[in-house]
């Protein structure tokens, strides 16, 4: 299909929305006759095509998306389009021309979620109908112009092999991997933003008996594991009035009556975490969800700041860590860009009765390096019926 000059399915555009009308080839043909000179069947189908990207879906970027491998897709205003395919950010061959079609771009999105971005409300948080999380800000709040952050679900679950392959994780750390979903330990996968952490927590939860029931709760569904039984919850925000949000913290609630084997919290980000620490400290054993940190070290005082926002006091915080969760498993990226899963640290309390988490074993590219605490790890999955 030929190249068509910016400004001529500009015109085209223009015409159309004053008209009202779709861009069918042939409304786009009446509007290309008010063009001076003869324009053949080749520019008519090629203005369709192009006009047709700047109003339905995605647009420019509905290519991206469909990459495979693709997990992020971000727009820096008319300054640039990149892309992460697992290997880190790279410039993608997309360019938006000017400020007024990545603001369009935004808003259609937008409208596809059912929300509404403009100047009253310049940012959306949302999920899309086919399951990909868009975030956008739009200018002047956003520099060098309006910011559009696509991140895509995975559209085949990686399974622990899977990441193996893909150079993730070592065999030796799979298996140290599946001894802690066999024992019914309460884990967190922890990492920076974009580190894996729920394709990681879906192969893990791929790993769990198919006679086990999984009652999973996020914000917005990205988990997807291959297991035949999982029921997921997922929050809703408020509308344009105000009205009608459900919170995780609620769906925790009603998750816990639903008899599940394992109770998942996709991401563990707010209140919501009052109730997974009572959770996990009432019998609910294999309990897991993820938790941005920057390390595993920081992942208690990260839930120590998570339950004081929603009221519960620091001993209490540290006393329910120490009895309801046993491991924090955590991502981060190499320096070639990809996502590795990096340690697993145990939790344990020290002499102030502050929780710790002390590395128990170092995952590598080769094996397993043991950490301080390999034997508190192996006396937990041993204990537990798996050594």
């Amino acid at each position: 299909m030929r190249s068509v000059p910016e400004p001529l399915v500009e015109r085209v555009r223009r015409r159309l929305a004053a008209d009202a009308a779709l861009p069918t080839p042939e409304n786009v043909a009446r509007a290309l006759r008010a063009e001076p000179g003869v324009l053949g069947p080749d520019t008519v189908l090629a203005v369709v095509d192009q006009v047709r990207r700047d109003t339905a879906g995605a647009g420019v970027l509905e290519p991206l998306l469909a990459l495979p491998g693709v997990t992020d897709v971000l727009v820096n205003g008319t300054e640039g389009v990149h892309l992460d395919r697992g290997q880190g950010l790279e410039p993608a061959d997309v360019r938006l021309h000017d400020e007024a079609e990545v603001r369009r771009l935004a808003q259609r999105l937008a409208a596809l979620a059912g929300r509404r971005l403009d100047d009253a409300s310049p940012w959306v948080d949302a999920r899309l109908p086919d399951g990909t999380r868009l975030h956008a800000v739009l200018a002047p709040l956003a520099h060098p112009g309006t910011v559009i952050s696509l991140r895509v679900p995975s559209r085949h679950p990686f399974s622990l092999d899977d990441l193996v392959g893909a150079g993730a994780i070592s065999p030796a750390g799979a298996d140290v991997l599946r001894g802690i979903v066999a024992a019914r330990a309460a884990f967190v996968v922890s990492g920076g933003t974009g580190t894996g952490k729920t394709t990681l927590l879906s192969a893990l939860l791929a790993e769990v008996p198919a006679r086990e029931r999984l009652v999973v709760v996020e914000d917005a569904a990205e988990l997807r594991p291959r297991h035949p039984h999982v029921v997921a919850l997922e929050a809703r925000p408020a509308n344009v009035e105000g009205q009608g949000a459900v919170h995780l913290r609620d769906l925790v609630r009603q998750a816990l009556r639903m008899r599940p084997d394992r109770l998942v919290v996709g991401e563990v980000r707010g209140a919501e975490v009052v109730e997974l620490l009572a959770a996990l400290n009432t019998g609910h054993e294999g309990g897991c969800g993820t938790i941005h940190a920057n390390s595993a070290g920081d992942v208690p005082a990260r839930f120590e700041a998570l339950a004081l926002g929603a009221g519960l006091p620091r001993v209490a915080v540290h006393a329910q860590l120490a009895a309801g969760l046993d491991l924090v498993v955590h991502l981060g990226r190499a320096r070639d860009g990809r996502r590795v899963v990096d340690h697993v640290g145990v939790l344990q309390v020290g002499a102030d009765r502050v929780v710790d988490c002390v590395p128990a074993v170092v995952l590598t590219r080769d094996g397993i390096r043991e950490g301080p605490a390999h034997e508190v790890l192996t006396r937990l999955l041993e204990g537990r019926g798996r050594s």
